[in-house]
């Protein structure tokens, strides 16, 4: 079995002469003087170099629209303009209707007329969500703690420079 190992690599590197001949005159056209591992090697560098340019092609210009899962960048654009139009349509529809249920109080005589104003309307449907503001004691202590080392870097600063200007 060993022998067989040490035979395939004493061939991987034995030289051989590849000839191209004109069949007519038998004249040589070519010749290269190869051994196993050369063209092993220069094959698989073809290969790996085939298959980066391939891949470089497919990334880098419009050929990728056509693989599934990759949409084109115009298609994305499209989609945030759109979505960003819905949203603000979505905005300016709950407006309308708040607007349209207090004119409705009004002419049903369910709210005074004097009560009754737009901007007062509109403050109610735009109140912000409730999110909580307060800080966490973990957020404060990493406050002082921040302050104490700005306070010394400010104090070692000022120490350099009242020593630079003596």
């Amino acid at each position: 079995m060993t022998k067989k190992k040490f035979d395939f690599r004493k061939k991987l590197f034995i030289k051989n002469r590849l000839v191209i001949l004109n069949e007519s005159t038998f004249e040589e056209i070519f010749s290269f003087r190869l051994t196993l591992m050369n063209v092993f090697v220069t094959f698989t560098l073809g290969g790996i170099f085939l298959i980066l340019v391939t891949t470089f092609i497919i990334a880098f210009t419009p050929l990728r629209e056509f693989i599934p899962g990759y949409s084109s960048s115009e298609l994305k654009r499209n989609a945030t303009e759109l979505a960003i139009k819905s949203d603000s349509l979505e905005n300016a529809l709950k407006k309308n209707e708040a607007y349209i249920k207090g004119v409705q109080k009004v002419l049903k005589g369910e709210l005074d007329y004097a009560k009754f104003n737009k901007d007062s309307i509109l403050a109610d449907v735009d109140e912000p969500s409730e999110v909580n503001m307060k800080a966490s004691e973990e957020e404060m202590k990493l406050r002082e703690e921040v302050a104490k080392i700005e306070k010394e870097q400010g104090e070692s600063k000022t120490k350099k420079n009242k020593s630079d200007k003596k």
